[in-house]
């Protein structure tokens, strides 16, 4: 029974064999936010993969991302073999080695406060009501839980 939504069991495939090993966009190619719209970095196809940087209204952007994410109930193909988990730092080295290669740089996690720096030029850590005064992190707060027939006051 061929499905209305994907075309059959071909489609469905061919669609999800593009992200088994990958997300959608990251955060090393979108460029910048400016006036509701995201400029991000593409390899265009028809002209020798030469990269371009695209811009998109940012409601458009986000729905073509939420367009590849997995429904509810799918799961993302495990790595077996060389790249399973349980030994990979240890064979990945030893293929490096036998390889002659350089270890791998050590991995840099960039925070939020410095990504919406870089990429929207929006500084997150400005206060929103004077704009001269830091907002500082305390911790999280716990989420307020009200009855469907209570007003809020």
């Amino acid at each position: 029974m061929r499905s209305r939504l994907w075309g059959g069991p071909a489609e469905v495939l061919e669609y999800l064999a593009r992200y088994t090993h990958k997300v959608a966009i990251s955060n090393d190619r979108i460029v910048g936010l400016h006036d509701d719209r995201v400029a991000f970095r593409v390899r265009d196809a028809a002209a020798a993969n030469h990269r371009r940087t695209v811009e998109l209204p940012a409601v458009e952007f986000i729905g073509r991302f939420l367009s590849h994410v997995l429904p509810a109930g799918f799961k993302r193909i495990r790595h077996f073999g060389l790249l399973a988990s349980r030994h990979k730092t240890a064979k990945l080295a030893v293929c490096r080695a036998l390889s002659d290669l350089p270890p791998p740089a050590p991995l840099v996690i960039e925070s939020v406060a410095a990504f919406m720096t870089r990429a929207a030029q929006l500084d997150v850590t400005r206060c929103p009501c004077c704009e001269s005064g830091r907002l500082v992190l305390c911790g999280p707060l716990a989420p307020v839980r009200r009855s469907l027939t209570q007003h809020p006051a």
